[in-house]
């Protein structure tokens, strides 16, 4: 029998039925209960017509629920689309046009938002399905079956039709062009890294993990799949409290989580804030952050606080299942300055930094980084070009094995760590000099009177050609101006990579990732970068 990604739940319910799968706020669901409800919803919706690889698209607050719908369209042998139920409904709609789904399951928080996005739609195009008690009755559609439905369906476990190769999801992440670019992920990418992460670190039945990121962001995989693989407990982190740091604290104290995963974003602020007590956390065993690169002021902070605990770097894109490296950091890094390695591939994963011709680069020089290995996908539902623009044959090997480029730069040192440099896209010529923003935004991280910041760059159309600017949020109470920044920037990096243009903000915009949403601050630069909000050099 070849495994799948739901049979990690079916285990677990044969072996421990009464232990805890999910904490949701007050409610426990067991892996025994959890098992039953999604065997009933895959017999429903394959008593619907359901088919193997059809698409089933969920927007559903995180919650139980959702989960139990991602279980139930594996288990019917489907593939599941989430959709962000903060997204505008012009991109849920093209999401929704792009994957063509055979079903949408919805939730009344999101209702208003579907009904908008569906409006263009045929009438009954669609199967609408909810998991709530009643029935969704809206001006553009009503759901077909709810709640009480799926609990009258068969419990018997089905016969899977789906192979390892298959599908599971899709996930839809931003693309350059403006339209949703959907990256697709097998049983196979999932299974291979899951097994891979609860090995190395050691995650057990024992282990009460975090479930930090939003479901339709890669993360959330490693933290829902891993858990269940190893029939830990899942406690999601309700949305409302993801960027409120006393109360990101107590719930890791309230809920003694032992392992916690999220993007730098939520540690930074637990360090801005100084939330994080001396020793706390006593069952926390192991930290892991991924999706940028971590502030070492934050690090180190976190490092001095929390002693006994583990922490990891994780460094991979969506297009290559979750993390495709790591870097467990051995001490407690010296300066504020020093910058952490992401690290050495994992289990069936390799690094590669190539130059322009895909010849491997000498060590300690830079190169664009590939990934290859069993963690790549299959490429961009329904769309080859952009495929093939970026998944490619290593022509430097006999094998022409098949690689990702990530459109990062790296280099690999002398004891074969890569060290991430940054976007091959944030590397910039300004003034005959060639910089690296990242280089400058690691200075900024080590000035104590900034809450955070970010660097981007914009075309001026002079001699300069690429003007650097700096978004910037002052710490509380410290007073800090443009001028005092700047000095202080110039002890750590030469004048040609001091920032033009200043933008101070009460708050740096986030993608529904929780990054940085740096398109967005160029956007604001460059419509405004002659105006007074900006300070000049």
């Amino acid at each position: 029998m070849q495994q799948l990604i739901q049979h990690w739940v079916t285990r677990q319910a044969e072996r421990r039925p009464n232990s805890t799968a999910v904490v949701w706020k007050d409610r426990r669901v067991s892996y025994g209960e959890l098992d039953e409800i999604t065997n009933r919803l895959a017999n429903l919706l394959r008593d619907c017509g359901v088919e193997r690889g059809d698409r089933i698209a969920f927007c559903i607050p995180k919650s139980p629920e959702a989960i139990i719908i991602m279980l139930g369209i594996l288990k019917a042998d489907a593939v599941y689309v989430p959709v962000d139920v903060e997204c505008p409904a012009a991109r849920v709609q093209k999401i929704l046009d792009a994957c063509d789904p055979v079903c949408l399951l919805a939730s009344r928080q999101s209702a208003t938002l579907l009904d908008e996005a569906c409006a263009n739609r045929p009438e009954r195009a669609i199967m609408i399905g909810c998991l709530e008690e009643e029935h969704l009755l809206m001006p553009h559609f009503g759901s077909d079956f709810c709640l009480t439905d799926v609990r009258s369906a068969s419990s018997a476990p089905r016969a899977y039709e789906s192979r390892t190769t298959d599908a599971a999801h899709i996930l839809f992440t931003s693309g350059s062009t403006g339209t949703p670019k959907g990256v697709v992920i097998t049983h196979s990418n999932v299974i291979t890294y899951v097994n891979w992460t609860v090995d190395h670190f050691g995650v057990t039945e024992r282990d009460r993990v975090s479930g930090h990121a939003p479901l339709h962001f890669d993360l959330s995989t490693q933290d829902i799949y891993g858990a269940f693989a190893a029939g830990a407990e899942l406690h999601p982190v309700p949305p409302e409290i993801n960027l409120l740091p006393q109360k990101v604290c107590a719930f890791i104290e309230e809920r003694e989580l032992t392992q916690w995963f999220s993007v730098p974003s939520v540690l930074n602020y637990l360090c801005k804030f100084d939330v994080v007590p001396q020793d706390g956390f006593p069952e926390l065993k192991r930290l892991m952050w991924c999706g940028e690169v971590l502030p070492t002021p934050t690090l180190i902070y976190l490092m001095k606080k929390l002693p006994h605990v583990q922490f990891t770097n994780l460094y991979g894109p969506t297009e290559a299942t979750i993390a495709s490296s790591y870097y467990t950091v051995p001490d407690v890094p010296g300066s504020e300055t020093d910058a952490v390695p992401i690290g050495r591939a994992c289990d069936g994963e390799a690094l590669l930094v190539l130059d322009e011709h895909q010849r491997p680069v000498p060590v300690g020089e830079t190169g664009d980084l590939y990934i290859s290995g069993d963690g790549l996908s299959p490429g961009y539902w329904r769309d080859p070009a952009k495929t093939n623009s970026v998944f490619m044959r290593n022509v430097s090997t006999v094998d022409e094995s098949r690689i990702y480029q990530t459109g990062d730069l790296a280099r690999i040192d002398s004891e074969g760590l890569v060290w991430f440099l940054g976007r091959a896209d944030t590397q910039i010529k300004s003034r005959g000099y060639r910089i690296e923003l990242g280089e400058i935004e690691t200075a900024l991280n080590a000035i104590g009177s900034l809450e955070e910041s970010a660097v981007v760059a914009i075309d001026t159309g002079g001699f300069e050609n690429k003007a650097i600017c700096c978004a910037w949020v002052p710490a509380q109470g410290e007073g800090a101006t443009v001028a005092q920044t700047k000095a202080r920037l110039a002890d750590a990096v030469p004048k040609y990579m001091i920032p033009k243009y200043w933008l101070e903000l009460e708050r740096l915009p986030r993608n529904p990732n929780g990054k940085i949403h740096r398109p967005q601050l160029r956007e604001q630069f460059e419509s405004t970068f002659l105006s007074r909000q900006l300070t000049g050099a």
